[in-house]
């Protein structure tokens, strides 16, 4: 069965002390810009097809959030190469202005180990350079990993999956809305109120509310459960590049794996024709309705008005596995203990057992939460626990609330292992060492491609592994004449 490379795309949050939304994007490219010794500046679009839908159609435009066309407004001078201020890496990531927030794209994965160090690799990142940028322009920077700005403005953490094109929209679709829906409550990274649907004092989920069509291309506004691009990042008769925009970002890294787990069990599932058959009435309804539900229980409503429980769902998926997958192959064996854990974790939240929930953000952030208010007499409408909220989103380790419940204890520290190089030798290790060792020969950089002006370019095919000794070429043409003869 089909390896399933995959990666993690994640916009920060972040403040500059005395600046507002009309210093914005000006802050974020400048942000970005701060990133600039050991990568390569720029990116090549040509092979983008951001308005294709899987479903074999292209939209004449995608949607725009008004307030960000209102920010946008009156920048026409700026192309968008300058506006996104494109950073190749030296670890073959990705680094970028995206809509008035740095984003950080990992190099691709083929385990959860491996998604976890680039993960934290990703955040220290971004923190190491929101002090220089802060040092560059003398004003206080600050940082979250969040996925909301509290006045109704959304930002994305984004998955990224590489499936076999045989698959199809609709298999694909069937097996993993429900996965996309149930996993909430087992990934969800919290929420105080709502910014969008009805209010709440507290939910699971920060996307939740933003989640309002069940497919479609659009990203930035009226964004769906399941999100159609049709970019591949590779050859497109070959392969479908899943984006998947629904999740939340985790704190908790635990969290973070348990989101890819549950996507890569379904798409297997599907690939072997086995997937557990959850027809759901409402994915958008049901998603803001689970992320409502602090039992956990997450009632769900299928089609022919039944329904289910986000518990029936997940256990369904890992009882399919463990009958259908092959446990010893490490990607597998790997996948159904991330799985069966959360099952377990979220079975221990349901029925309230003391101590449960210590791997579920929502749940340590409630409980860190309604201690401070019956401490401080605060309510959920208190503008303190809003500030405690973000708090706990806040990368700085000085500061931030998760860091300190990892100290105390709270929360289990997790040091995220160091990956064997056989599971890290993804198509990202092209690109880091042309980025290392050709920086001056490279004209063009993406996802499947390298340039080299006239001297030659070469697809980076995803499927295979690359070998250490390409890291040894001394000459472009020897570079790409490895990676063309990959097999």
């Amino acid at each position: 069965m089909s390896r399933v490379l995959f990666g993690l795309e994640t916009e920060y949050g972040f403040t500059v002390e005395g600046h507002g939304p009309a210093e914005q994007i000006e802050d974020a490219v400048a942000f970005v810009r701060c990133a600039d010794q050991d990568c390569w500046v720029g990116w090549d679009y040509s092979h983008e097809t951001p308005r294709a839908d899987l479903r074999g159609f292209s939209v004449n435009r995608l949607q725009q959030d008004p307030l960000d066309a209102k920010f946008d407004a009156g920048r026409g001078a700026w192309s968008d190469q300058d506006i996104r201020s494109d950073r190749v890496l030296w670890n073959g990531a990705r680094f970028y202005n995206d809509h008035g927030h740095p984003e950080y794209s990992t190099p691709e994965c083929w385990s959860l180990d491996t998604l976890a160090a680039a993960e934290a690799e990703g955040d220290g990142f971004v923190l190491a350079t929101a002090r220089k940028f802060e040092s560059h322009i003398g004003r206080r920077v600050k940082v979250y990993k969040n996925n909301s700005d509290g006045h109704g403005a959304s930002f994305g953490t984004h998955e990224n999956y590489l499936v076999p094109r045989s698959i199809g929209f609709d298999l694909l679709y069937s097996a993993l809305v429900p996965i996309l829906v149930a996993r909430t409550v087992v990934c969800g990274a919290g929420k105080c109120g709502s910014e969008a649907g009805a209010p709440c004092n507290y939910q699971l989920s920060q996307r939740a509310d933003f989640m309002v069509s069940r497919a479609s291309v659009d990203t930035l506004f009226s964004r769906p459960v399941f999100n159609t691009r049709d970019e591949s990042h590779s050859d497109p008769r070959s392969w479908i590049r899943l984006h998947v925009i629904c999740g939340d970002a985790n704190r908790i890294p635990v969290a973070t794996l348990r989101k890819f787990a549950f996507v890569r069990l379904g798409i297997w599932l599907a690939l072997a024709g086995e997937c557990p058959k959850w027809p759901l009435s409402d994915p958008p309804a049901s998603m803001k309705a689970v992320s409502r539900d602090l039992s956990a229980k997450g009632e769900i409503g299928l089609e022919g008005h039944k329904w289910t429980t986000t518990f029936e769902i997940l256990s369904s998926y890992v009882e399919h596995g463990e009958r259908i997958l092959d446990p010893s192959l490490p990607d597998m064996c790997e996948t159904l203990a991330v799985c069966r854990t959360a099952l377990e974790d979220l079975e221990a939240v349901v029925v309230c057992k003391p101590g449960a929930g210590r791997t579920i953000d929502w749940m340590v952030k409630k409980t860190m939460l309604e201690g401070v208010m019956q401490q401080a007499g605060l309510t959920w409408d208190s503008p303190e626990i809003a500030s405690y909220a973000l708090a706990y989103h806040d990368l700085d380790p000085n500061e931030s609330l998760y860091t300190g419940l990892v100290d105390t204890g709270f929360v289990d520290r997790i040091e995220p292992p160091l990956p064997e190089s056989s599971t890290a030798r993804t198509r990202s290790m092209a690109r880091e060492v042309a980025v290392r060792k050709f920086p001056h020969e490279l004209t063009g950089v993406s996802w499947g491609r390298l340039a080299f002006g006239d001297r030659g370019s070469v697809d980076l095919r995803p499927e295979i592994v690359y070998p250490d000794e390409l890291s040894e070429c001394q000459s472009v043409e020897e570079f790409i004449n490895m990676i063309e003869a990959l097999k």
